[in-house]
């Protein structure tokens, strides 16, 4: 760079990057990670799932589409800030209601641009996510020493739990599905019969929500911290377990005992990423973290029944440990990246769940067919019992 850096990454073990700052102007201290994916970075940005990240962008054109309300997964961004290559540029697509930096600005995100995101990805890949804090001062003015110690005294998500802080805060009906050219979003219709579905919301995507409206379900999100009587009251034909961020074991301390309730109550149960974790943590196998997670739009996995490979959305740094898996669980899907568990099922129940997102924003559609398969287990459980 040849003019005077306005931002800087500091990395916990005294790394330093230095670039252009935009969007908010301050401080962010969080885990560090890298996203692959080429398009909807608006969509990452303010998925829950990243709460105490702040994301690297391996794609360079950032910004180029701007930004609009319909395209936030959740009311506010939950990432800390955003780390890119090439600067921004001005907003160049039909739906862009406004510019990134002035979302950012707007929301208090951190930006930094003009870094050398390979040599930031190789550092991820080879540290293990680290921690960071990353500061924007339109001055240059940086504390190198102040950061570096911020950054190590980042707690780290391992045992955090961050449920809580992203959850919904009382329950609430959703019936908005998925966009569709040209209508946009548009509303089940609440004349037809339709299950009703409990969604328990640990972060949950509002394309996960949608695409459960979509598959004509009547849906209710309920709270992180809700009981097993809360779910069982509102008499749900199934119940789905949401994404969302931090250590699932440290989340399952209180969302264990209620995943085990409804699985008592033999309902069929569907998971996605944290949902997943906790589903499994629920069935006895134990959860790890990983060296520096998966995240993007272009992940390979197998489904292990079929044969059949997906190209498949991720974000997550914590895996479940297939080696625990008990008796009667079995392994679904797996990563062709690493190998890690992807997915489980209990034999001959309506119990499934996936690391991935197969809601696919942003990312490929090759996976909507679970929240076919989720509706399908809940119609024969309903016609079998009547």
């Amino acid at each position: 760079m040849t003019d005077t850096p306005t931002a800087c990454i500091a990395l916990a073990d005294g790394t330093l990057f230095y670039g252009r700052g935009f969007g908010a102007v301050g401080t962010r201290v969080a885990e560090l990670c890298f996203n692959t994916a080429m398009t909807g970075y608006q969509e990452i940005m303010t998925d829950p799932s990243y709460a105490g990240q702040v994301v690297t962008f391996t794609f360079p054109h950032i910004g180029n589409v701007g930004v609009n309300p319909e395209d936030d997964e959740t009311a506010d961004p939950v990432a800390e800030g955003m780390v890119v290559k090439w600067d921004v540029t001005a907003p160049s697509n039909w739906r862009a209601t406004g510019d990134l930096v002035a979302w950012l600005e707007k929301t208090s995100r951190v930006g930094v641009g003009g870094i050398d995101t390979r040599r930031l990805t190789r550092a991820i890949r080879q540290q293990g996510a680290p921690h960071v804090a990353i500061a924007h001062d339109p001055d240059g003015n940086f504390d190198i020493e102040a950061l570096v110690t911020a950054a190590r005294g980042f707690p780290g998500l391992e045992g955090l739990d961050l449920a809580k802080t992203v959850t919904c805060a009382q329950s609430y009906k959703w019936d908005e599905m998925r966009w569709a050219w040209p209508e946009g979003y548009t509303r089940r219709d609440p004349a037809l019969p339709a299950p009703r579905v409990v969604a328990i919301d640990y972060g949950a995507k509002r394309n996960i929500l949608r695409c459960l409206a979509s598959v004509g379900c009547d849906v209710t999100v309920m709270p992180a911290t809700t009981t097993t009587e809360d779910v069982l009251a509102q008499n749900p034909d199934g119940v789905f377990l949401s994404n969302g961020p931090g250590d699932p074991a440290a989340t399952g301390d209180y969302a264990v005992p209620t995943i085990r309730g409804v699985l008592d109550a033999d309902l069929p149960v569907f998971g996605i990423c944290l949902g997943h974790q906790m589903l499994a943590l629920a069935l006895g196998a134990r959860t790890i973290k990983m060296n520096h997670g998966h995240h993007g739009a272009n992940h390979p996995v197998k489904d292990l029944d079929t044969g059949k490979v997906e190209i498949t959305s991720m974000n997550h740094g914590f895996t479940v440990d297939s080696q625990t898996l008990p008796e009667g669980v079995r392994e679904t899907h797996v990563s062709l990246f690493d190998g890690s568990n992807c997915g489980i099922a209990v034999d001959g129940r309506p119990v499934f769940s996936v690391q991935y997102h197969p809601e696919a924003s942003p990312g490929p559609q090759d996976s909507f067919y679970l929240f076919e398969r989720f509706a399908a287990a809940i119609a024969h459980r309903h016609n079998g019992r009547g």
